[in-house]
């Protein structure tokens, strides 16, 4: 007999939850009604295991993949090399679709060319998902439409997308030995405080020697991890549960307006990582506007689109200002001068863009200067970070092993 869950008022108006057992569901209502009950969702109860079955596992697929900008740049470059071979849109999109190995990305190009089929605009059609197809990625599409050139603005996108998955791949190279070294310092220092630490401080006592500042203070720091003997580790699952407390505290407070913006003008000023951010900033500006502007969409509109995907929020307002000072009949160079946020060399070379008219090939050429510029930054950083990071490793274990070693030489001398 089927158990249901339901959700109903009773004389009172005061909403209840509760199980009922019954042949059929209409036997269900009317048992309820019977007490008083006024029905209003009848679900039916199912186990735990017959929930996990019904899971769609092709849903559940797509919700947790996201689409990357190497997913981008390949369908962009492949879509416009079908196009430019005059494959209909319906049709390539159709055999994109089917070859796509990103299922949320297959999905939506499904949808986009059942759309564009009855008749929608293809830049309407990937409006609906955003998770996919961004406002840049969006805008571009449309100025493509409108000026008969879409071929060519999915090979911008495509070489846009390209740089910009070459950008992230060079930041993510230069963090992973530090991360890596960092992450096997923490545990070697951990393992010799939690385990060996405590053997030699039993020796010590035992030979009841006096034991230096220094030795005294790593086995504070070992007794403190390993916690009380009624209940060993608490003390790291506390210092663990700090610091969850502490990211969750920090994300909220960058999702703040105030928080976002303190927090970009700090990574902007930071010693070794500010010069690169701001690099990397002018870089993604100055490539994405310059793709916008050639592709034909409108300036206060492409302005609106770099602010956005920014990804810094004082660089964010900068733009801003120069997207309102471009309203006024002004300069975008004047705007982002007074900001005092991109180098020099880059507004000078906007400007000078803006007289001549031809700020779109000024802008890729900035682009093109602080893309190298970053590269040349990455690979600086990592070479001063090895060093830095094998010295931590090194101090880590050396100030244990100091430690256990500066009793022994007190014995042997008391011995002596």
């Amino acid at each position: 007999m089927p158990t249901y869950v339901v959700r109903a008022r009773d004389t009172k108006g005061n909403l209840r939850r509760e199980k009922i057992t019954a042949d059929t569901p209409s036997e269900a209502r009317t048992s309820l009604r019977e007490r008083g009950l006024f029905v209003q969702e009848l679900t039916e109860d199912r186990g735990l295991i017959e929930t996990l079955n019904s899971l769609d596992l092709k849903e559940i697929q797509h919700v947790l993949t996201s689409v990357t900008v190497k997913d981008k740049a390949v369908f962009s470059r492949q879509f416009a090399v079908l196009i430019n071979a005059g494959v209909a849109m319906v049709r390539g999109l159709g055999i994109l679709s089917e070859q796509c190995p990103n299922p949320k990305l297959k999905k939506a190009l499904q949808e986009v060319s059942s759309d564009v089929q009855q008749g929608t605009n293809l830049s309407d059609s990937m409006r609906k998902h955003p998770h996919c197809f961004d406002n840049l990625y969006v805008s571009m599409v449309q100025a493509g439409e409108i000026g008969g050139v879409l071929d060519e603005v999915m090979n911008r996108l495509a070489k846009l997308l390209e740089d910009v998955a070459r950008l992230q791949n060079q930041i993510k190279s230069a963090m992973t030995y530090p991360v890596a070294v960092g992450f096997i310092a923490i545990t070697v220092f951990l393992g010799m405080t939690l385990f060996l630490l405590p053997i030699f401080a039993d020796i010590f006592e035992s030979l009841d020697a006096e034991l230096p500042v220094f030795t005294a203070f790593m086995m504070g720091i070992s007794a403190f991890l390993r916690g009380p003997e009624q209940l060993p580790g608490l003390n790291i699952l506390v210092i663990i549960a700090v610091t969850v407390v502490l990211v969750f505290a920090y994300r909220q407070y960058y999702k703040t307006k105030v928080g976002r913006e303190t927090m970009d003008r700090l990574f902007l000023k930071m010693p070794l990582f500010g010069d690169l951010v701001q690099k990397t900033a002018t870089a993604r500006f100055c490539r994405t506007f310059g793709a916008l502007s050639r592709s034909g969409v409108p300036i206060l509109t492409a302005l609106e689109i770099v602010r956005d995907t920014a990804g810094n929020q004082v660089i964010s307002n900068a733009i801003d200002e120069a997207r309102k000072e471009v309203q006024t009949g002004g300069m975008i160079s004047l705007a982002l001068q007074r900001e005092k946020v991109f180098p020099i060399m880059a507004i000078q070379m906007i400007s000078i863009g803006e007289e001549t008219g031809e700020i779109d090939t000024m802008l890729m050429k900035v682009a093109d200067f602080y893309e190298d510029e970053v590269e040349q930054a990455v690979k600086a950083l990592t070479s001063i970070m090895e060093p830095i990071m094998i010295l931590v490793l090194g101090g880590m274990v050396g100030s244990i092993l100091v430690a256990m070693y500066l009793p022994i030489f007190s014995i042997m001398d008391a011995i002596k």
